[in-house]
């Protein structure tokens, strides 16, 4: 049978548009939802609000809906990893000892700032504006609270701090049973990928959720809400640029003797998305994905990113609650000393985990005014403005989380410093791109 010597016709060119990077998507949610949320708010555009407010609550909806079960089996798997990482339990101290370190550097330069820029005067706000929170938090309630009272209820109020002291016990008790739990682990491993696979999707939408959320909160607050707090808003950001862009970098350079702008340019997936989501725990499979990337090994990064994602705050935990004491306190003209300041300080080093890696700080906060004695009703001052201020501190969060276990995997040796080099912002499009899948370049 002859062979034909023809070539095949070539297909004609169609117009295709370009794919636009994840980056790029986020911006152009955010970009349109501050379009959208102006038009309906200066249109008086009742449907537009409603939809802009359903589009940016089922994508946080979705997040929350992974989040217990994600904290679960990610702590759990995390700390079985240890056994396969050498020195265990030194690493876990000094990624404790950097989460604590960091924090109060962050605490510093908040007090620092509300010191000088006294945000809560000329406001022309007063102690009738504020309402005391729904939830409040207390030290008691901190220590007492750990421990479920069922193994049900942590997952359906989506109680962060038990979900997570029952999956260190379940993973402490698998590390003493060692091969007799393999099945359970195994099972683990599984479903967290399974979670994360499902979380991908979820993540995948962010530019959407972007837009949704943006576009609710320009159209309900408009920007007048934000010029009454324009003080304190300014400080709340600027105190998180000069954390993420100042302290982190000089750790980096100074510490891990790496290149800071190498970090963000490979970490600048998972801290753009928990400026979009804010939420420590929803962004967690991708910060896990980046950490690896920038050289961490996986068996490690695996037990210090859901670690951190659940305790380490420099942003909820530190910058803001030292900011809102200050503000509060200046509102209802109570006198603060060195006393007060050394106590905002402790509460931010030892109370983080009281966040949980959840949106919104209030819990924190409430855990800070409480102690200081300053009333309740102050949070209620801050609410209206928290969607606004939330985004810079969660990807403060996160971008911390990243640094400090950058920083211990260097002092110990086991950081890969060529696949560092290489990594790059890019990557999140494709199927490589899933959570557990991990390039040393992309």
């Amino acid at each position: 049978m002859p062979v034909s010597t023809e070539a095949p016709a070539k297909k004609p060119a169609g117009f295709s548009l370009p794919k636009l990077p994840f980056w790029a998507q986020i911006l152009l949610g955010l970009v349109l939802g501050v379009l959208l949320g102006w038009i309906a708010r200066s249109g008086d555009v009742g449907w537009l609000v409603t939809t802009l407010d359903k589009i940016g609550s089922i994508f946080v909806q979705l997040l929350k809906l992974a989040v217990a079960p994600l904290v679960f089996f990610a702590i759990l798997v995390s700390i079985t990893n240890l056994r396969k990482v050498n020195n265990a339990a030194r690493l876990a101290t000094r990624t404790l000892l950097w989460f604590m370190v960091t924090s109060l550097i962050a605490v510093a330069i908040g007090l620092a700032i509300g010191l000088v820029t006294n945000p809560g005067a000329g406001t022309g706000l007063t102690a009738k504006d504020g309402g005391k929170p729904e939830e409040a938090g207390s030290w008691i309630d901190f220590l007492t609270g750990i421990v479920p009272t069922d193994v049900i209820t942590p997952f359906t109020e989506l109680n962060v701090l038990q979900i997570v002291f029952m999956a260190a016990v379940a993973g402490i008790a698998a590390l003493q049973l060692g091969e007799k739990a393999q099945p359970i682990l195994t099972f683990s491993q599984s479903v967290l990928e399974l979670l994360q696979k499902a979380l991908w999707w979820v993540i995948r939408l962010a530019p959407l959720g972007t837009l949704g959320l943006i576009g609710h909160a320009i159209a309900t607050y408009g920007w007048n809400l934000i010029g009454k707090y324009a003080t304190f808003t300014a400080d709340v950001y600027i105190g998180c640029a000069l954390v993420m862009f100042g302290v982190y970098p000089l750790l980096l350079a100074g510490v891990a003797k790496v290149n800071p702008l190498q970090f963000f340019r490979g970490a600048w997936p998972a801290i753009q998305l928990a400026f979009v989501s804010r939420s420590s725990v929803g962004t967690m499979p991708v910060t896990q994905r980046v950490t690896e990337r920038l050289g961490v090994p996986r068996e490690y990064a695996s037990f210090a990113v859901p670690f951190g994602a659940t305790t380490k705050m420099d942003g909820c935990a530190a910058i803001y609650p030292a900011l809102a004491a200050i503000f509060i306190a200046e509102i209802f003209q109570v006198h603060l000393g060195i006393g007060d300041y050394l106590l905002i300080a402790f509460v931010s080093v030892i109370g983080s985990a009281a966040t949980a890696g959840l949106t919104g700080a209030t819990v924190m906060l409430t855990l800070t005014l409480s102690t200081l004695g300053l009333p309740l009703e102050g949070v209620g001052l801050l609410l209206a403005i928290d969607p606004v201020l939330d985004m810079i501190r969660t990807a403060t969060n996160v971008a911390g989380q990243s640094v400090c276990t950058l920083l211990v995997a260097a002092r110990e040796g086991i950081l890969d410093r060529d696949a560092y080099s290489k990594a790059k912002s890019h990557g999140l499009e494709g199927a490589d791109a899933e959570p557990q899948a991990v390039a040393a370049a992309a």
